[in-house]
């Protein structure tokens, strides 16, 4: 995989390209890194896709923000844009997950020429209730953990997060794991505090000027109850045309499985060609 780094708005991007072939775009969530969103599958480059991902601003490999506000979507979204550039990318499929997934609804919505297709894995942003005061200060909280006890901080206020006992260890495993590949902590914490401040768009009516293929991947609430299934289902129900995937009874959720996330973005891809 062939490393870059990108500038953008103040920032140092570190970004990375696989394959050849029609270009997919992978953002990642709050507190992920480029690693997690087809959790490590290459079954798009094998199967004549390019891939390209970054670390967001602050996150992994990528510099901390000028200052610690600017990690809004605004400033999100602008490194897409020049992380396309960077690799001359003119129009590509995007998949992001939460974060990423608004992120890339964004730049759909302000810059459409430029998106060929969106897969919108477990969105977290209500239109209807953000900015919401519990919501704000358990990111705040989760930020203090971070930045006083590094990971083992903010996995204590992360607590059992709501999620049911059958998935409990394994989510915590994975936060501990991806918390434990950033370079600058202090800016993750930064982030924690400005990305649930900041709004990628309106309402959920504007959803409806999407004209490109779209799947919606959804999560249950009992593994994910930061991204509820309900809402995954509206954001599928305002899209025109969108297709609403979520997990199999008794499996593993949808959103953690890489190679079947890599098959939906691939079917987004033939769609969109």
């Amino acid at each position: 995989m062939g490393e870059r780094h990108i500038e953008s708005a103040g920032v140092r991007l570190a970004a990375f390209a696989a394959g050849e072939g029609p270009p997919v775009v992978l953002l990642h969530g709050l507190t992920a890194t480029h690693r997690y969103v087809v959790m490590g599958s290459r079954r798009l480059e094998r199967s004549g896709h390019r891939v390209i991902s970054y670390d967001a601003r602050g996150h992994g490999d990528s510099s901390p923000a000028p200052d610690a506000a600017a990690y809004r979507y605004e400033e999100l979204e602008l490194d897409l844009e020049a992380t396309m550039d960077g690799f001359g990318v003119e129009r590509a499929v995007l998949a992001g997950v939460s974060m990423g997934a608004h992120t890339a609804i964004r730049l759909a919505l302000r810059a459409p020429a430029r998106v060929g297709g969106l897969v919108v894995i477990t969105p977290g942003f209500d239109p209807a209730t953000d900015p919401d005061p519990d919501g704000l200060s358990r990111w705040d909280a989760l930020a203090a953990g971070l930045e006083h006890d590094g990971v083992e901080g903010f996995i204590r206020a992360y607590g059992d997060g709501g999620v049911d006992s059958r998935w409990r260890e394994p989510t915590l495993k994975a936060i501990r794991q991806r918390m434990e590949r950033h370079r600058h902590t202090g800016a993750v914490a930064d982030a924690l505090r400005a990305v649930p401040r900041s709004r990628p768009f309106g309402t959920l009516g504007e959803l409806r000027a999407l004209s490109v293929p779209v799947t919606v991947v959804a999560s249950g609430d009992q593994a994910d109850p930061g991204h509820p299934r309900a809402l995954a289902e509206a954001y599928a129900e305002a899209i025109p045309g969108a297709l609403l995937l979520t997990d199999d009874p008794g499996s593993s959720p949808l959103a953690w499985q890489g190679s079947r996330i890599s098959s939906v973005i691939a079917e987004v891809v033939r769609q969109a060609s």
